[in-house]
């Protein structure tokens, strides 16, 4: 899906008038100036919230923080009966492209809160290097907070969706750095209070974490065609998401990394982490799920085979639509234990 291009030579414009050096780009999705202009290509179209209804779903976008221009997609199943899980989702995009609209992921969402039966809050934080981390936890943070001060206000502006939502189940969930941003999250909200809301588990998609050691996946890993992620663009994210000065050993990348707090003293409710086998992240995420399991978690941890990063979303190789509905299957029983 996307390759990297690193330039430090300066690049003459159709006008041959004006000077420019690029200092990061991955091609078709981001590129930054030395002088710090960020461009992102249209690469993924944005949809409405209104192809969201052929498939059975009311999708609705909502404002949470006006002065952040945090917002979110809500989805919808239609029933008039009966209540469902609410589940926070962040998307995914190295922390830095991305978007609540974008097509891939307004249709995984759609087709996960119809199948999976449950209500979606897909949330679009602000995205580095304008906003580096950690804006998006902060983002995150805010709107589960958000969630919960609608819970409690009970309006009628809110009935459209709340109305629908068992609140006693709560589940945080992302794909990638969506997944990242939902683990931070979570580890965030320690003894915070999140009455009516009751947290009942995280949902971990391919999480993108990292390290300055290469696991062997990262080394060696064979990837479809086209892949989602390689090891120079996941490199090339991580420099331009980690606070200036990180390196990829900072515990927002790293969660296993030396002084990251113990994962025995979190709180933490039931994990679900989806794993693909043919994912450069593949070592580091069931090294993670090794690790929480030894650290006494409750961790379910599933592996799809012959399928890579984000196939959920790209369904442009084999396997990919079977191994989809594999995991909206999962993860319906992860949210109807």
């Amino acid at each position: 899906m996307a390759t990297i291009s690193l330039r430090h030579d300066p690049l003459v414009n159709n006008n041959n008038q004006k000077h420019e050096i690029i200092s990061e780009e991955i091609e078709g999705l981001i590129r930054v100036h030395r002088d710090g202009r960020v461009e992102r290509p249209p690469i993924v179209p944005n949809v409405s919230c209104s192809v969201a209804s052929e498939r059975g779903v009311i999708a609705r976008d909502v404002i949470i923080n006006k002065e952040t221009n945090l917002w979110a997609r809500i989805y919808v199943p239609l029933s008039c009966h009966t209540k469902f899980p609410l589940v926070v989702y962040f998307h995914g995009g190295g922390f830095c492209v991305g978007s609540a609209a974008w097509s891939c992921y307004h249709e995984f969402l759609t087709n996960l809160a119809s199948k999976a039966k449950c209500v979606i809050v897909s949330v679009n934080c602000q995205l580095a290097p304008e906003n580096r981390l950690p804006t998006a936890y902060d983002d995150g943070f805010d709107a589960l907070m958000w969630v919960k001060r609608e819970a409690l206000s009970g309006s009628c502006v809110q009935k459209w969706w709340l109305s629908h939502c068992n609140l006693s189940c709560l589940f945080l969930a992302g794909d990638s750095a969506g997944a990242n941003i939902a683990y931070n999250v979570a580890t965030r909200m320690g003894s915070a209070t999140l009455n009516p809301l009751s947290f009942k588990g995280v949902i971990l998609i391919q999480p993108f974490f990292g390290g300055e050691e290469r696991t062997n996946s990262e080394k060696h890993s064979l990837q479809p065609p086209n892949s989602a992620l390689t090891l120079s663009v996941s490199d090339t994210y991580w420099r331009l998401a980690l606070p200036l000065g990180a390196t990829r050993d900072h515990p927002y990348s790293n969660p296993l990394a030396r002084g990251t707090a113990k994962l025995r003293d979190l709180r933490l409710p039931p994990v679900m982490l989806c794993v693909s086998e043919m994912d450069i992240l593949r070592d580091r995420n069931l090294e993670f799920s090794n690790t929480l399991a030894k650290a006494g978690k409750r961790v379910e941890t599933v592996v799809y085979k012959g399928v890579g990063h984000a196939f959920q979303l790209l369904h442009n190789y084999q396997f990919s639509h079977s191994r989809t509905q594999e995991m909206i299957s999962h993860i319906r029983t992860f949210l109807y234990p």
